[in-house]
């Protein structure tokens, strides 16, 4: 599948903004920038260089890197999507919930504290609370 030139732009911009030598060459500007200081006299345009320059990567920087974060965000979500719909007795009412208003998400997270709650009572009562064997320091109880 060939990807947008803008998502080429995106993923290859966040990933190259992540790593350590983009702080380092930062870093270097701003040092380049400190020692350029006594020769123009701490100018007012001196000081616009550094304000203008750091605006403007920031401001495109926002998008690009919103992009990526968008695109993982949604790769996760189909991820989690597919282990809940591969595992048997899983609820598939659970599919694709980033999709669901305010209100029902709050409905779905209730019915889970609730069940959270009668579980935590089952195990104080020396109950299990899985179909499933423990597992404790790497051995089954």
């Amino acid at each position: 599948m060939k990807r947008s030139p803008f998502t080429r732009l995106a993923k290859s911009t966040a990933f190259a903004a992540g790593h350590p030598g983009s702080f380092i060459i930062a870093l270097g500007f701003v040092v380049v920038w400190l020692l350029t200081g006594p020769i123009f006299h701490f100018s007012d345009t001196w000081q616009l260089v550094i304000n203008t320059s750091t605006t403007i990567v920031t401001f495109l920087m926002v998008f690009l890197i919103q992009n990526q974060q968008n695109r993982d965000s949604e790769a996760i979500q189909i991820k989690l999507d597919e282990l809940i719909r591969a595992m048997s007795g899983a609820h598939l009412a659970l599919l694709d919930l980033e999709e669901l208003n305010d209100r029902e998400l709050h409905d779905i997270r209730n019915g889970y504290i609730e069940l959270a709650a009668i579980s935590r009572e089952q195990i104080r009562q020396g109950q299990g609370d899985t179909g499933s064997p423990e597992v404790r320091g790497g051995r089954r109880v």
